[in-house]
């Protein structure tokens, strides 16, 4: 048994060491400077790690694998509403990154406004943005709309649309599925909300379900 463990630990660190020096490869090619490491730690001390990693970088990629969602779940809430940052969850078969057409959804809160003040940069870059309110699944008229949040786009040179979607069967993320398949878009900005359950907090059932499912990356803020 202690031998079988060794063997298994000594592959797990050869594996690691492998990704790490193809990563750094990956990065030298492009011109990006980067750093890498793969300590082996345990859950409560990599989250902790993480965090402070991600309260000093720009933003946070994390995969999101159906069959690791709930794993990485504790990870993935703690970058979200812990460290101040954008997070980019990228969907499985991903190989390449590109944000030419933006979906932006928009609900007028807070989450949604500090989504679209974090990917600004991507917004102006982008060819088109379509900012999406989904409408049918709760009360929006006290929250901006997105006919006000356009003008603060344009200005700052973003190619923006501005659309009105009813939810289907009342299912936000099924509708924000739809529209960013029917649009091509490469990415869809939105924020990430959350609930209280007794003493804990939970991503709320739109992000739940996008994490879970999307057909393209998701750059998300709290």
């Amino acid at each position: 048994m202690q031998r079988g463990w060794k063997a298994e630990n000594r592959r797990i660190h050869a594996l690691a060491d492998a990704v790490s020096e193809r990563t750094r490869g990956e990065a030298d090619a492009t011109g990006v400077v980067s750093t890498v490491e793969h300590p082996q730690l345990a859950f409560s001390d990599l989250r902790a790690a993480f965090l402070a990693q991600a309260r000093v970088n720009d933003v946070c990629i994390l995969d999101a694998e159906p069959s690791a969602i709930d794993i990485d779940q504790g990870l993935i809430e703690a970058v979200l509403f812990e460290s101040g940052r954008p997070l980019l969850i990228v969907p499985p078969g991903r190989v390449a990154f590109a944000a030419r057409r933006i979906l932006v959804a928009w609900d007028g809160s807070v989450p949604s406004a500090r989504a679209l003040g974090d990917a600004l940069p991507l917004l102006r870059a982008a060819d088109a943005v379509e900012l999406v309110s989904v409408v049918g699944e709760k009360d929006l008229s006290q929250l901006v709309p997105g006919a006000d949040a356009a003008p603060y786009l344009a200005r700052h040179g973003v190619n923006v649309s501005v659309t009105a979607l009813t939810a289907e069967n009342g299912d936000v993320a099924e509708t924000l599925r739809q529209s960013a398949s029917e649009t091509a878009a490469d990415l869809i900005v939105m924020g990430a909300y959350k609930h209280s359950r007794l003493r804990e907090w939970v991503l709320g059932g739109v992000t739940q379900s996008l994490l879970k499912a999307s057909p393209v990356p998701l750059f998300m803020s709290h």
